[in-house]
């Protein structure tokens, strides 16, 4: 799920911004922009990352902004002059010159500012770790926020399924009587012209009504419909498990419009699969 949270730590002489970034994915992924002077910690950030927010695509962005003396710091100059002269190059191809600004473009390049200090200050390191957390923190309540807000639209989505399986009762009813009556009808019909096997004809009326039969699929239906609320209220990483079942709510919705053969029922079935596939959508956000 999505997420975002920002924490500014202020240090002697600077102050480091921490900011992290987060979309759905299966598993987790990090991406980190980190300072040089903290590259070294990069196997304990990741670490830290991974056991608070366990999946997703994450984006750890850590930036320096100068406070005081800039002593502490250098240019790079080959790299600031190579960078330098490429961009003139392209500026004078596109008739373009303006050397001040493409100074001040070249000085927020990567590694163009570098840093004098070869060794992390533990307690620089320390109070960065505090930030780091909070900011995790952060993005992880704020994806919680998000999951509550998916868990009440299924639930709402699946009450709405179930609402809509409670009216094909009396539209079952109806439907079964006027296909008991039009089989009566044409009973009469036929052995008034035609001499039949009155055992042979009852086993093939009962095959026939069977295939029409929607009940056990309406049984089945409720039940997925169940599972799926109760699964819900279990917790953890359950976006799978719902996937495949919200799966099975279709298999049976789409069982019932096949064999129903009637256009009210039909009206309720496109009902039920427009929810189930809503759930689908929203189902992509927590796989």
């Amino acid at each position: 799920m999505t997420g975002f949270g920002k924490y500014i730590a202020q240090m002697q002489k600077k102050n480091v911004s921490i900011e992290i970034k987060t979309l759905n994915s299966k598993q987790l992924d990090i991406h980190l922009r980190l300072p040089n002077e903290y590259r070294e910690k990069e196997p304990v950030i990741r670490q830290m990352a991974g056991n608070i927010l366990e999946r997703g695509k994450a984006e750890i962005i850590m930036s320096i902004e100068n406070t005081g003396d800039d002593s502490s710091y250098t240019i790079n100059k080959p790299l600031a002059l190579k960078y330098f002269e490429e961009l003139r190059d392209i500026a004078e191809s596109v008739q373009y010159a303006n050397p001040p600004e493409l100074l001040s473009t070249v000085m927020r390049f990567p590694e163009v500012l570098q840093s004098r200090k070869e060794d992390l200050d533990e307690k620089e390191w320390d109070e960065l770790a505090k930030g780091i957390k909070e900011v995790l923190t952060q993005v992880d309540i704020y994806r919680q926020d998000e999951g509550v807000i998916i868990e009440k639209d299924f639930k709402e989505r699946v009450k709405i399924i179930q609402d809509l399986e409670e009216q094909l009762e009396p539209l079952d009813k109806l439907r079964s009587e006027q296909i008991q009556s039009r089989l009566e009808q044409k009973l009469t019909e036929i052995k008034e012209k035609v001499q039949t096997d009155s055992n042979r004809f009852e086993q093939e009326l009962i095959y026939y009504l069977e295939k029409l039969d929607i009940t056990e699929e309406r049984v089945r239906l409720r039940q997925h419909c169940d599972y799926f609320q109760e699964t819900l209220q279990k917790g953890g990483s359950i976006g799978r498990k719902l996937n495949f079942i919200t799966q099975e709510m279709g298999r049976e919705i789409n069982t019932i419009g096949s064999k129903a053969n009637n256009a009210d029922i039909q009206k309720i079935v496109v009902l039920m699969k427009d929810e189930a596939e809503k759930i689908k959508e929203q189902l992509f956000n927590i796989l």
